[in-house]
């Protein structure tokens, strides 16, 4: 197996500026100090806007359905249903058990949403009008009891009139005009009009990144996210213009980003490259999709199909599209990707945007150890047991032993006390027995 580098990306992590992880904790502490006020003069110093209420009125998110035209409604709400539909399947096929395990012994789970999610809707350089659709969506077919929402104010303390319609149609409980740090900290830590949630999800900038780090412990969160990635697996049955436009539409979204080609055929890969530099210049983005590429494109010519699928394993991208003639050969080889996108049809902007499933996905290895969002985001499974008199007492002589080695005694008389038959009171003297006389535990019943 070989690997040969044509391009390398530049390194990459969540390794957060030390300036910035200090900033954030002032910003986080403002705001659990000051609530409302702290997070008004925040606005102020770094939106450049006041604005006295801090809760979206009904009239404003009238007003923002007004500036869109129908097309866009239309285009807004055939996201959000897509993505409804997916998640709504995705939830009816998670359920918890409950099972008579041994005599008088019954375990089970149950999935129970959170009580209340709070979720962040970026702005940045392109307000993402899909957003909203990945986040709350899947909150509100968990069952979550109330989803609270903020997004960035624009210039005249609004939020954008799309991305207002998209969290009112998603089903957003309560929306709140707040940015970066400072509307993390909000949601985490409560002010006196936002109420503090359980959850915070949804993407963000390295403040954002960094504040969703600092208040964990104290709420949950999703997961922390980079830039955006794309990693494309392509032979020589891909053509070299898709694959080209595909790495650049991710590439457009951040100098950040992150854009790889791995090819089992050199001739698709420096094709793919001709292709790249070819349409960079038509790009309204060009100048971001060029320091994305040059700075963090990653170009990689493998042996075979194999190789292919074991450096898209220790890339772990956020994106994993699969251009070859019979992408379902490799499925069961790939083990870590936010989303997977199959064959030469399926583009990342399907899934970012309109298909259904989530576009809100780990990034820089992340997905070694975590999925995107999605409806188990919002629910927690919890375990319950329930025994019988002869239930416990099968069981207590074996955890009143194992309390006994721990060296936890009151845990130990619990245990004990449930012992009630003979059968229970032999089996407890047959493990003290054994222990006297040196046997090993492991090696016996």
């Amino acid at each position: 197996m070989s690997r040969e580098y044509l391009k390398e990306a530049g390194d990459a992590s969540l390794e957060i500026p030390r300036d910035v992880t200090e900033s954030v904790r002032d910003i986080v502490d403002s705001v659990r100090e000051d609530g409302d006020e702290g997070l008004r003069e925040l606005t102020r110093t770094f939106d450049d806007v006041e604005r006295e209420e801090l809760r979206v009125s009904e009239a404003e998110i009238d007003a923002a359905a007004g500036e869109l035209s129908e097309a866009e409604r239309r285009t807004i709400d055939n996201t959000i249903e897509n993505v409804q539909e997916f998640h709504e399947e995705q939830r009816s096929n998670l359920d918890g058990f409950e099972r008579e395990v041994a005599d008088g012994v019954i375990l089970g789970t149950r999935l129970v949403p959170i009580e209340r999610a709070g979720v962040y809707v970026p702005g940045g350089r392109k307000p993402l009008v899909a957003a909203p659709a990945m986040t709350i969506v899947p909150a509100v077919i968990a069952g979550v009891g109330e989803v609270v929402a903020c997004a960035p104010p624009q210039s005249d303390g609004s939020v954008q009139p799309a991305q207002l319609y998209a969290m009112d149609r998603a089903g957003a409980d309560e929306i709140y005009v707040a940015g970066g740090a400072q509307a993390i900290a909000a949601m985490a830590y409560g002010t006196e009009t936002i109420p503090s949630v359980d959850k915070v999800t949804g993407p963000g900038n390295v403040y954002v990144i960094e504040a969703k780090r600092q208040v964990y412990g104290h709420v949950g969160i999703d997961f922390l996210a980079g830039p955006t990635e794309v990693l494309i697996v392509a032979d020589e049955s891909a053509d070299p213009e898709m694959v080209a436009t595909d790495l650049l539409a991710q590439a457009e979204h951040d100098p950040r980003s992150r854009a790889a080609l791995v090819a089992t055929d050199r001739g698709i890969a420096e094709a793919a490259v001709e292709e790249l530099h070819e349409q960079l210049p038509s790009l309204r983005t060009e100048d971001i999709a060029e320091e994305s590429w040059e700075d963090n494109g990653e170009v990689v010519v493998v042996d075979d199909r194999e190789e292919a699928a074991a450096v898209a394993n220790d890339w772990a991208p956020e994106h994993l599209q699969v251009m070859t003639d019979d992408p379902r050969d490799l499925v069961d080889d790939l083990r870590n990707y936010g989303s997977l996108f199959l064959g030469h049809h399926a583009p990342v902007v399907f899934g970012d945007k309109a298909v259904g499933t989530n576009h809100t996905l780990p990034t820089l290895e992340v997905s070694r150890y975590s999925g995107g969002i999605n409806v188990t985001t919002y629910l927690k499974v919890l375990t319950h047991q329930e025994l019988t008199a002869e239930g416990a007492d099968a069981i207590a002589p074996w955890a009143a032993k194992i309390c006994e080695l721990e060296g936890t005694h009151a845990h130990q008389i619990s245990a004990e006390k449930r012992i009630t038959s003979d059968d229970g009171r032999q089996l407890a003297r047959d493990l003290e027995l054994e222990s006297s006389g040196g046997v090993d535990l492991s090696e016996g019943e």
